[in-house]
């Protein structure tokens, strides 16, 4: 079958063995998946993920980063085969999406980052029957791919202690930016202050519910606190507590991922203030820890979702909670994979695209 390899830090659309599904799986046609910026970083630098994931304590499986390795981990798919021993509690034709692992008999595979099976950038992938959900409401398949990129800020959201009248900045609208939106406004809470210098990721991020959208290189997003009813100071915090006034616990949602930004945000924010981390920096970074003491900042960094979380979102996709109709400005077949990969580097050019490697 055909799928888009990562080879010497490549990507060629190849030819790959035919999958059998194993106990307890399925094979799929994949319909559409998603691009990450993962996948972007690991292209060139897959290595340094792998040796970073390793020193983080998690497993590999054996995983060889230099071998052959087909990417895509944000995938809505179609049931073709089920397995010896399988329920088949759906049914062949029937429209998944799944967390991107697969239960096989020697340990569990990531998707998208394995040897030994595909991910989404194939034509035919197997995942595991116990951890696949149905699309439903008839939802449409490039909104059923969003579900695993948007579980992300779901998760983020859900490790974040917001109170009723928490005041939330997310810095950084790309993908995982507005995932966050998204999962705040799903949440019910606000207002939401977002920050990023391109146009077109601010309008993405006005469309999930943001509240108030602000070009940094214009007005630091940090002059709104303020006004929100936030005071930036320990002192001014300590008076109004003391005079019985209360106020929004902030938080700030890091969703850009690069070196420098975490301190920034330790200067910047309001006294208190609880950082939630969910930009992937893939350098060493430097903060100083003694001005983050002096404001009492709590730093919260967060990874992944649980299998609850995905499910909880897509099914705030599926009922309209989460409105991601829009976001998805490109679909392109395996030939235009490698294109995709570039035009990515642009955040005015897209917001996420699609491959669909049956087109």
């Amino acid at each position: 079958m055909r799928a888009v390899v990562r080879r010497n830090k490549q990507l060629v659309r190849d030819e790959i063995a035919e999958l059998e599904p194993a106990a307890g799986q399925v094979l799929v046609k994949t319909l559409a998946c998603g691009i990450c910026g993962s996948d972007l970083h690991a292209l060139h630098h897959m290595e340094h993920m792998i040796e970073l994931g390793r020193r983080a304590g998690g497993g590999d499986n054996g995983f060889d980063p230099a071998a052959d390795t087909v990417f895509g981990h944000e995938f809505c798919a179609e049931i073709l085969d089920h397995g010896p021993g399988s329920t088949k509690a759906l049914k062949a034709g029937t429209r998944v999406v799944s967390v991107p692992i697969t239960l096989t008999a020697g340990g569990m595979e990531a998707l998208g980052f394995s040897n030994r099976l595909p991910g989404g950038f194939a034509e035919r992938m197997v995942l595991s029957e116990a951890l696949i959900l149905a699309v439903p409401n008839g939802l449409a398949t490039v909104d059923a791919a969003l579900t695993e990129p948007f579980a992300v800020g779901l998760h983020a959201v859900a490790k974040a202690r917001m109170d009723a009248n928490s005041v939330a900045l997310v810095v950084g609208c790309g993908p995982v930016g507005l995932a966050v939106i998204a999962a705040l406004k799903a949440g019910g809470h606000g207002p939401i202050i977002a920050a990023d210098f391109s146009p077109r990721r601010r309008a993405a991020a006005e469309k999930l519910g943001a509240d108030i959208v602000i070009d940094p290189a214009k007005e630091s997003p940090h002059d709104r606190w303020e006004a929100l009813g936030v005071p930036k100071a320990r002192g001014a915090q300590q008076m109004m507590r003391m005079m019985g006034g209360s106020f929004g616990r902030p938080v700030v949602f890091e969703c850009v991922g690069a070196p420098g930004v975490v301190q920034a945000l330790i200067e910047a924010a309001p006294a208190g203030s609880q950082i939630v981390v969910a930009g992937v920096c893939m350098e060493t970074d430097r903060i100083e820890p003694s001005i983050a003491i002096t404001k009492e900042i709590e730093l919260t960094f967060v990874f992944g979702y649980s299998p609850e979380e995905f499910a909880q979102t897509l099914h705030n996709i599926a009922e309209g909670v989460i409105d991601v109709t829009g976001l998805v400005t490109g679909r392109v077949g395996l030939d235009g994979v490698a294109g995709a990969f570039t035009a990515l580097g642009d955040p005015e050019a897209h917001v996420k695209i699609l491959v669909e490697p049956t087109a």
